[in-house]
């Protein structure tokens, strides 16, 4: 498994974790709001921001037929599609202005198409990677279209079962895609953390020899008492390379996609924590640390415990493992035993071969 760039960004094992700010339908129908919402992200840590390239006819139909209606136990259930991706729609004319803003502050910006028409369309925008919602893994001639032009794909997985994954994989892979990565997905919004099952993502790791990551849905508010991150930092204690979160500028402005995404502040602690998980993860080591050489000497060894004449013979009365390390190793407790102090030794020594005579030889 190894990494890529996207933008110039290396992403993968040994780099630290892409942090995605998904904009969604949060901008309102504005574009102001919009771009307040690349700029706080930004500010918030996010390494890109993503939008998504569809329009209510290239997404689905208008239809009264039930089958156009959402009753399938989401937040959205009553909504006709096509009026809901009316109202989530991020107009194909911000994309250009929007991408501009997020270079300016060093954001890279990318997009989920969900058609062929998108992707041409984004390709005329030089766009850097394509991200494959989990609702389009099934849709393999887009994944197709998308893997075809070489660009890295990054493909969730929310709903899909070992084999899907398996298939939307190789169809990638098929048409020339030799730069992919994984999110583990949970398409509940919001998702209970109970239904993550962070697990899995280093087993999307190994088993397709890719990047894995987290699409999160998960929310734990800050004004609810917890952090906002704690299922991020621990999708990368587990190997996620990528974490992806819904940024909205207030959850209270409403909007579809608002109840499950996360406020600037609340997205800035998940990066900081998220920054100070992986210093913390680090490497392998089995030396001491920087921090740790002073403390060494405070570690235990052998003193002298006792008033001893010389003469006297080692015993456990008169020698004993304490703290601190200025004496002979514990290891030498049991050799030094029954030997004799060459001189007189008061308590609080540290024990030295120098203070002994040598051991007796056996007959």
């Amino acid at each position: 498994m190894t990494g890529f760039p996207i933008a110039g960004r290396a992403i993968g094992p040994g780099h630290p974790t892409y942090l995605i700010a998904e904009l969604s339908a949060n901008h309102g129908q504005s574009l102001d709001r919009a771009m307040e919402l690349v700029r706080a992200a930004a500010a918030a840590g996010a390494d890109a921001v993503k939008l998504q390239t569809y329009t209510p006819d290239t997404i689905t139909i208008r239809s009264d037929r039930p089958e156009f209606r959402i009753a399938s136990g989401t937040r959205w259930d009553g909504r006709q599609l096509h009026d809901l991706y009316a109202e989530a729609m991020t107009p194909w004319e911000w994309h250009a202005p929007l991408m501009a803003e997020a270079k300016s502050l060093g954001l890279t910006c990318f997009s989920s198409p969900f058609d062929t028409s998108a992707v041409d369309f984004l390709r005329s925008l030089d766009v850097p990677a394509w991200k494959i919602a989990s609702f389009e893994l099934v849709d393999l001639p887009l994944i197709r279209r998308c893997a075809a032009t070489g660009l890295p794909v990054i493909m969730s997985t929310g709903m899909a079962t070992l084999a899907e994954i398996d298939e939307a994989v190789r169809t990638a892979r098929s048409a020339g895609c030799s730069q992919l990565a994984l999110l583990k997905c949970t398409s509940a919004y919001p998702t209970p953390a109970d239904e993550v099952d962070l697990h899995t993502i280093p087993q999307l790791a190994s088993a397709f020899d890719c990047i894995a990551g987290l699409s999160d849905h998960t929310l734990f508010p800050l004004d609810g008492g917890a952090d906002g991150a704690s299922v991020p930092v621990a999708a990368v204690a587990l190997g996620a390379a990528i974490i992806e979160k819904h940024l909205t500028l207030r959850r209270s402005d409403g909007g579809p996609d608002a109840a499950f995404s996360l406020e600037p502040a609340e997205f800035a602690v998940m990066a900081r924590m998220v920054r100070s998980a992986e210093q913390a993860l680090g490497r392998v080591r089995f030396t001491p640390s920087p921090k740790e050489i002073g403390s060494r000497i405070l570690r235990r060894s052998l003193f002298v415990v006792a008033d001893v004449a010389a003469g006297e013979a080692v015993t456990e009365r008169n020698v004993r493992s304490i703290r601190p390390g200025h004496g002979l190793h514990t290891r030498h407790a049991d050799e030094v035993l029954g030997r004799r102090f060459v001189r007189a030794v008061a308590a609080g020594t540290p024990l030295a071969w120098e203070l002994l005579a040598p051991a007796m030889a056996q007959p």
